[in-house]
This record gives structure tokens, sequence and C-alpha cells, in this order.
């Protein structure tokens, strides 16, 4: 609570990420965290995995593992061997491990693939893998840092209902960082807003709507448009 982050610049000037920031998340909830290019969302992802320190105030949470932007696959290792590399870190044998992701692979519609090699993989199906080695990490708050910032709009799409259902097969809380306000409010349970740098929670919105949610259903649409609002992009400041 009330946490603030300040780090060293490129030019050795003091650069302030994240002012005063107060979030939090219910067991199971999705919680998107939207803002413009350089406001502290990773800075805030990394906090609450420690790696980073925060400045002042408290972070109280669970464990936490962090699935960056980049999938960061191995490209020597297939696509089990990828997934199962969470366990093998912690020191689990190769042949539960491998016979853990599989059981995932299987649960989450990525049977058949693996044996294949990143290079073979599709972006949207990188991103599963990266996912599914997130979760074996066995840590009940995932953080997604822009997972799907790098696919096309129709790969997108197909992630976010992917994603849906995966969060239903394998419950987790989630903090997920996005540029895409639309892509919060289809997925989260809550919106939180931040302001340009230092970044502080501008606007709290609660995504009250069943999923699976369209993204131009007009109840996600005003919600869209009231988070545009409060990052300074919407209508209210185009007709002031």
């Amino acid at each position: 609570m009330g946490v603030s982050r300040t780090y060293e610049g490129r030019d050795g000037a003091p650069v302030r990420a994240l002012a005063d920031i107060s979030l939090h998340a219910d067991a199971n909830e999705l919680l998107a965290v939207v803002g413009p290019s350089g406001c502290g969302k990773t800075t805030l992802l990394e906090l609450i995995c420690g790696l980073q320190r925060a400045d002042h105030g408290s972070i109280e949470c669970a464990p936490a593992a962090l699935m960056p932007q980049h999938d960061l696959l191995l490209p020597w290792l297939s696509a089990l061997d990828n997934a199962a590399l969470a366990l093998r870190i912690a020191r689990v044998p190769r042949a539960r491990a491998r016979a853990r992701a599989a059981e995932l692979f299987l649960e989450l519609g990525l049977a058949g693939f693996e044996q294949a090699r990143p290079d073979e993989l599709s972006g949207g199906m990188r991103q599963r893998v990266a996912f599914v080695r997130t979760l074996l990490s066995g840590k009940a708050l995932l953080c997604l840092d822009e997972p799907f910032g790098a696919l096309d709009a129709i790969t997108r799409a197909e992630m976010h209902a992917w994603l849906v259902e995966a969060l239903r097969i394998q419950a987790r809380t989630v903090v997920l960082v996005t540029h895409d306000v639309e892509e919060a409010v289809v997925l989260a349970d809550r919106v939180a807003v931040l302001s340009s740098r230092p970044g502080r929670v501008v606007e709290e919105l609660e995504v009250a709507l069943e999923r699976p949610r369209s993204r131009t259903d007009p109840a996600v649409v005003a919600l869209r448009e009231r988070a545009l609002i409060a990052l300074g992009l919407g209508k209210a400041r185009d007709e002031a």
C-alpha cells in the first residue's frame, strides 16, 4: 500500500516511476493495469514479484511469478521441456516435471505440440507455452507483462479466449499489464488506470460482466470509453 519507486536514469538523474500506488486483488481475480508508456507498469510487476524494492510503502502478497513480454523460450528445448523448466529449476526430477507439463498441455489444448521446437510454433502458441511454464511455477499469483502485445489482432483475440478458459481450468490470481484498454475490459474483473509518470491510480473500474465477452458489446464499449477518458484520450476531452 502507498508504494513509490524512484530509480536512477541513464544520465544519473532520478526517475520517479511510481507514486503512492495502492491496489489489491482478491483471490482468483484478474486485475488489469493500463496506462501510458513509461508510467511504471512493468516496475509495478517487478515490485510485486520481488525483483525490485519499493522506496516507500509496503507490498503484501503471495509469492508471484512473472511472465515477461517476450516468451523467452529456449530454442534447443521442445515445447514440453520449455514449459517444464519451471519445475526443473525447482529441482523436480525431469520425468515428473515432463509428466506434469504434459498434463497441462492436455488440459489447455496444447496436446500434439509437445515435441515442437520454438521456431516451429506460431507467436500465439509460443505464448501459450510460456503461460504454461508460468503456471508450473506453482505460484498463486501470476504477473503478466503485456503477454499479447506482439501478436496480430486475430491471434490476440484467440489468445484472449484461450486465457479465459485456461484460468477457468487453472484458477489463479492475475495482475495483467497492458497498453490495450479494450483487452483489459475484455479480460479483467477490475481495471486500474494509471497516470503518466510517476504512475498513480487515477481510476478503478469494476467489470461485472459475464465471460466470454465481446469487444463490440455495448457494456464493454462503455467501460473502454470510461478508461480512455481517465487516460485523457476519450470523448470527454475531445468535446471539451
